[in-house]
């Protein structure tokens, strides 16, 4: 790809600018403070956005490039792909996401992905390059290649980084040591004891003591929550015991209520039953006067009889005597007393009659009045009888009834508390018919449920005994559970920490065997080209690092080469990764960094750029005229750009 045009509104102290860029080589000259590390700063933030964070800087990029005033803070870049296309990105820098146009000028900008903290990332999904690989291989500054005596050996390092591990901030050795010593701070080994492990694990161990000590009350409170539940449950019992008691004690009351009434009407029936009985004994007793009565007269006609025929005897025999006794005294004293006898026998009969007309008055006024009493006794038990055959009926339907409801509230209670009590106890209550039987059992029912409830009133006493022991208990089980959590994240750190050990390892290893040598190849290609063959080959080993081979064949580490050597070294090395970094040929940024070359060596890199790198777009910043006078003395073709 190459930048075609930069158009800034406002950038820092760079204010209406608009600059042309051109393919090969671009000379972008200014005085020191004129603006051209804010030029490749605005480049960069076009493609990547601005960070307000500082990133252990003294000022974010942000604050240290907005315009003091109310100005606009804004830009346009338009750069063309590899494969002819050609884009234009209008950034307001005050925005997270800028504005992507397309060559017909269409806004395309939803077309590529949106990271919540990045923002739009179309140049990554372009050209698969982020922002850190960019600053760390494209854009190359004077404070990356120039240092002190003092520093070399921090460059040396980066170069070493570099062979080792393919970033130059990234040491091999370093993250291992950094690693161990993190792993050291914050996880321990069994020696180290005020290390976290040995702290937590220590803590651990004086929390499961206390834990077992207080885990008794624990199973204090299961058995006195299990013995509650026990008596609740028996309490319940007996409340349905005591509910069905009661009901069979209204039932029973008001069936006490009925069987009173029946037995009035039963008394009523036997009063009856007297009556009727009484009645018998009065209607056989005048049944009995009317047989005596008869029986009188049958014995008054009985006495008349033998009246008459003693009468008639005595006639006989006096007849008999007066025909057979031939005294004449004798004919005359019977022949007297036949007149006699015929006056006394007329007396007494007519005496007699006159007693029987007067009794049989008697009688028949006795047999009316007897007749009379008769019917009455007699129509007093017809009624009595019918009375009591009704009262007997209505007896009877009264006894059917209450068996009926005998029968209806018993299966009512039944259904009622069926489930809820023991059948057997059910049947049991339910054959009580003593009202004081029943009054003594709910009595009893009574007296065991106060004794549970003073029972349960007594266990959550004691239950509240341990209620202190069993918070104690809880605060330390969720301190066990925190330093639990704490000894597990302790031990993934330290397994994690020894996985990225194991990783790196072997990543080391597959970088020294596989892109070590290819890097250390291109190294000594650029090296020799760059240093005018001085140095043909590049090489790293454990012990010395990278190592160079002379003229001559000797070989020798790079910390005893100048300064300068090292500069170009490490220039080279970055040089030679560009290749490998995306697809697209991506411009390299360069912001006064040959400014401590001499000029052969500034010849030299100019001549490689110029040869190595003829289609890439290479974009100089410089403060002086050097780069120009030899780039004009090499015949390099240039697009000069002065701010």
């Amino acid at each position: 790809m190459k930048i075609n045009q930069l158009k800034i509104n406002s950038y820092g102290k760079l204010k209406d600018k608009e600059i042309n860029i051109d393919n090969g080589i671009n000379l972008i000259y200014g005085q020191n403070e004129s603006g051209k590390s804010t030029l490749i700063n605005f480049i960069i933030n076009s493609f990547y956005g601005i960070s307000k964070n500082k990133k252990g800087k003294e000022v974010s990029n942000y604050d240290k490039y907005q315009p003091w005033v109310g100005e606009e803070f804004s830009g346009r870049i338009k750069y063309e792909l590899d494969n002819g296309e050609i884009y234009e990105v209008f950034r307001d820098f005050r925005k997270k996401n800028p504005k992507i146009f397309n060559s017909n000028m269409e806004d395309i900008s939803k077309e590529f992905n949106i990271d919540k903290n990045k923002g739009n990332e179309f140049f990554y999904e372009q050209t698969k390059i982020d922002e850190e690989l960019f600053l760390s291989t494209l854009a190359i500054n004077q404070s990356e290649v120039k240092l002190e005596n003092q520093a070399q050996n921090m460059l040396i390092q980066k170069i070493a980084n570099l062979a080792q591990t393919g970033d130059d901030s990234t040491s091999f050795k370093r993250v291992i040591d950094r690693i161990n010593r993190r792993q050291l701070d914050e996880v321990g080994t069994d020696r180290t004891r005020e290390k976290p492990i040995n702290i937590v694990k220590k803590r651990l161990q004086e929390l499961e003591k206390e834990k077992q000590d207080l885990e008794q009350y624990k199973n204090f409170k299961y058995k006195y929550e299990e013995d509650e539940k026990l008596i609740n449950d028996e309490i319940s019992i007996l409340e349905k015991q005591g509910n069905i008691l009661q009901d069979i004690k209204i039932y029973k009351e008001s069936q006490k209520i009925e069987n009173e009434k029946l037995n009035i009407k039963e008394d009523i029936k036997k009063h009856n039953l007297e009556k009727i009985n009484l009645l018998n004994t009065q209607i056989n007793d005048v049944k009995n006067n009317f047989k005596n009565s008869k029986e009188n007269n049958l014995k008054q006609n009985k006495n008349n009889k033998k009246l008459n025929i003693i009468f008639l005897f005595l006639i006989l025999i006096n007849i008999l005597q007066f025909i057979f006794v031939q005294n004449k005294y004798f004919k005359y004293i019977f022949l007297l007393t036949i007149p006699m006898y015929l006056a006394f026998y007329l007396i007494s009969i007519i005496n007699k009659n006159k007693k029987i007309k007067k009794e049989e008055k008697i009688n028949k006024n006795n047999s009316n009045k007897l007749n009379s009493q008769l019917i009455n006794l007699e129509n007093e038990k017809k009624i009595l009888e019918e009375n009591q055959e009704n009262l007997q009926n209505e007896l009877d339907k009264i006894k059917k009834d209450l068996d009926i409801k005998k029968d209806l509230e018993n299966q009512k209670i039944k259904n009622n508390y069926e489930n809820k009590i023991d059948n057997s106890k059910i049947s049991y209550y339910l054959n009580l018919n003593d009202l004081n039987t029943i009054n003594y059992e709910i009595g009893k029912n009574n007296k065991e449920i106060n004794d549970k409830k003073l029972k349960l009133h007594t266990l959550d006493l004691d239950k509240r005994n341990i209620e202190p022991q069993l918070d104690n208990l809880s605060k330390i089980e969720e301190e066990l559970v925190n330093y639990s959590n704490k000894m597990r994240d302790i031990e993934d750190l330290n397994f994690s920490m020894n996985l990225a050990k194991d990783v790196l390892e072997e990543v080391y290893e597959k970088m020294k065997n596989s892109v070590t040598p290819k890097f250390t190849e291109n190294l000594s290609m650029n090296i020799s080209k760059i240093t005018d063959g001085k140095y043909n080959k590049a090489m790293f080993n454990e012990n010395d690092g990278l190592i160079l081979e002379l003229e001559n064949g000797d070989y020798v580490p790079v910390n005893r080469l100048s300064i300068g050597t090292i500069d170009q070294l490490y220039l080279s090395l970055r040089l030679s990764m560009i290749d490998d970094l995306s697809e697209e040929i991506i411009p390299i940024l360069l912001d006064e960094a040959f400014a401590f070359y001499d000029d052969n060596r500034l010849k030299n890199i100019l001549m490689y750029l110029s040869n190595q790198f003829k289609n890439r777009q290479i974009i100089i910043f410089s403060c002086t005229g050097r780069e120009k006078n030899i780039l004009n003395q090499i015949g390099t073709n240039y697009n000069y750009i002065e701010l």
